[in-house]
């Protein structure tokens, strides 16, 4: 079985419903009241848990305008920029996250972050997130995994882009230091991303291979992946949350509102109830049902001795009489007693 992964105030667990993680990102635009706002903002709509990404310009990349370093696709939204450039814009201040931590706690969500090289996690361990992100960029960064891994914390990893062997080597990356509490989540990492490349077939393929917890981080501009992710087993979504897309801001465009994340919440909860269980016969609520199923009724009155036949018995609504299939046991058989229209056939009705 796989195992239980233990958040404070949620368990991750196989027939539960999932965490949702409302990621923050880049979506504070460097807007200290922003970002606090985003956070209220993602408790009303009923996250259960909040993400940041801890991380600086200089601790991604260098300050270089030419070559690599520069975003050159025409089809990305970041098209033109220096990576620096966006990393500085989107990169959340270190200085905030201690009060979006205990602001978070306070609302009843559960505070974490992706960080990006050891510093990140140094830093991260001093505010005591209960679990770590493992970015899709990073899953091939194996020492930051083992590092991560070794703070004994659970890590969900991000699989965008991963091959298989990448996969299993990031998961043994977190197992050489002990870890095995590791949630994975299929990602398509383009933003936005586009529905026909989600592949969210792949959800319980990484679980049976894999042998964890799996989840979606989703990048669509709508609902609808995470909640057919919840019908292939999806124990986590992870969403980008922003308070107005028409504002701008680097995430923007793959983001939802608060509105819409409400609406993520409950479609993704209602999914869940919906997936149930392995169940035949009738449920609790199709009890009443039942009795709305064809049986067979006299349609005609019949005197005592007379015979039944099929212009007088009829399966029809409900389901008081003898089952459809023994009219071989009625027609030609003589009424036990008179039979007026509308009666529903049982044994002590066949005489002789």
């Amino acid at each position: 079985m796989i195992q239980v992964i233990t958040l404070p105030g949620f368990d991750i667990k196989t027939g539960t419903a999932p965490l949702v993680i409302a990621e923050v990102s880049a979506n504070h635009s460097q807007s200290f009241e922003r970002a606090l706002a985003i956070v209220d903002a993602a408790a009303e709509s009923g996250a259960h848990a909040l993400k940041l990404q801890t991380y600086t310009a200089d601790t991604m990349t260098l300050d270089v305008n030419e070559g690599a370093f520069m975003i050159d696709n025409p089809e990305s939204l970041w098209n033109g920029r220096s990576l620096y450039d966006l990393y500085n814009e989107a990169h959340t201040p270190w200085e905030w996250h201690a009060e979006i931590f205990e602001r978070a706690r306070a609302l009843g969500m559960i505070p974490f972050s992706t960080p990006f090289d050891d510093t990140a996690v140094d830093f991260l361990e001093q505010l005591e997130p209960p679990l770590y992100k493992i970015a899709s960029f990073e899953i091939v960064d194996l020492p930051l995994i083992r590092r991560v891994a070794a703070t004994g914390k659970p890590l969900i990893i991000s699989t965008g882009m991963a091959s298989l062997q990448e996969i299993d080597d990031a998961l043994s990356a977190a197992a050489s230091e002990g870890n095995t509490q590791v949630v994975l989540l299929k990602c398509t990492s383009s933003y936005p991303a586009p529905a026909s490349d989600l592949n969210l077939a792949t959800i319980p393929e990484l679980r049976t291979r894999f042998g964890c917890h799996v989840g979606l981080s989703d990048h669509t501009r709508d609902n609808v992946a995470a909640v057919m992710s919840v019908a292939l087993g999806a124990v986590v979504i992870e969403k980008h949350l922003t308070l107005d897309r028409s504002e701008g801001g680097v995430d923007s465009a793959f983001s939802v509102e608060p509105a819409e994340f409400a609406s993520l919440v409950r479609d993704v909860h209602s999914a869940w109830e919906s997936r149930g269980s392995v169940h035949f016969g009738a449920s609790a609520a199709e009890e009443g049902s039942l009795q709305f199923r064809r049986s067979l009724y006299c349609v005609a009155d019949v005197k005592r001795g007379e015979v039944f036949t099929t212009s007088n018995v009829r399966a029809i609504r409900p389901g008081d009489g003898l089952p459809p299939d023994r009219i071989a046991d009625v027609i030609g058989a003589r009424a036990a007693c008179d039979v007026a229209r509308g009666t529903p056939l049982g044994f002590d009705c066949l005489g002789d």
